[in-house]
């Protein structure tokens, strides 16, 4: 089966971020996932624009975020200059969804819609068709190394059921608490894009990492 991994930057060497996005180069991985937090929306702040800008310039990796900020639509502009290949906004923010997702197309990039643990797939029931992704969180958002909830599966299935219904080319993503079992049942309820933190940058040698999970889940 192919899929998309996305290492998550969240969980990398702070410290040393330029070393980490070159492994993140030199591995298998397909996209690079950038989670970006303003302290409002969640309970944490992550990475803003200038860091944004000097690791666009050095990836080598489409760039993937996943905003978890109030008011999405004010910075469109500023992620497509920076070259975000995918953007990700939450359903919970936005009172005029589909403006700001025309508004992502018309930039240029993959519109995606983020939800919730505790929000349902059917939501999307009448945007579905606009979209080129959903990302599902598996963990409430906000910080790295949350407990994996369970019905995150099902939840998948039901999105997958809507996506063939329509006989749409969405992708599901998936970001929280995933390594290589819960990769391979997310995969068989109908998910193509997976995003990993902790299970990747917790330990010495990731580019190895990130290659086994791509070879398991093949």
């Amino acid at each position: 089966m192919s899929y998309i991994l996305a290492p998550s930057l969240l969980s990398a060497d702070f410290l040393h971020l330029e070393n980490e996005i070159e492994r993140i180069n030199s591995s298998q991985a397909d996209w690079l996932h950038l989670d970006v937090m303003d302290g409002v929306f969640v309970p944490n702040i992550s990475i803003g624009f200038p860091v944004i800008k000097h690791l666009a310039r050095i990836s080598t990796k489409p760039l993937d975020a996943h905003l978890m900020i109030v008011e999405p639509q004010k910075f469109i502009p500023q992620f497509r200059d920076m070259g975000v290949s995918t953007l990700s906004i939450h359903y919970e923010v936005c009172n005029h969804l589909h403006a700001v997702i025309m508004k992502i197309k018309e930039a240029g990039m993959k519109a995606s819609v983020v939800l919730n643990p505790h929000t349902p797939v059917e939501v999307l029931t009448d945007i579905l068709d606009e979209l080129d992704m959903v990302l599902l969180m598996s963990v409430d958002p906000g910080f790295s190394g949350q407990k994996f909830i369970p019905r995150s599966y099902d939840k998948v299935r039901r999105l997958r059921e809507m996506i063939d219904r329509r006989k749409l080319k969405t992708l599901i993503e998936v970001d929280g608490g995933m390594n290589a079992e819960r990769g391979k049942r997310m995969l068989e309820a109908g998910a193509n894009v997976l995003v990993a933190g902790n299970y990747l940058f917790n330990t010495p040698g990731l580019v190895q990492a990130i290659n086994q999970m791509k070879q398991e889940l093949m």
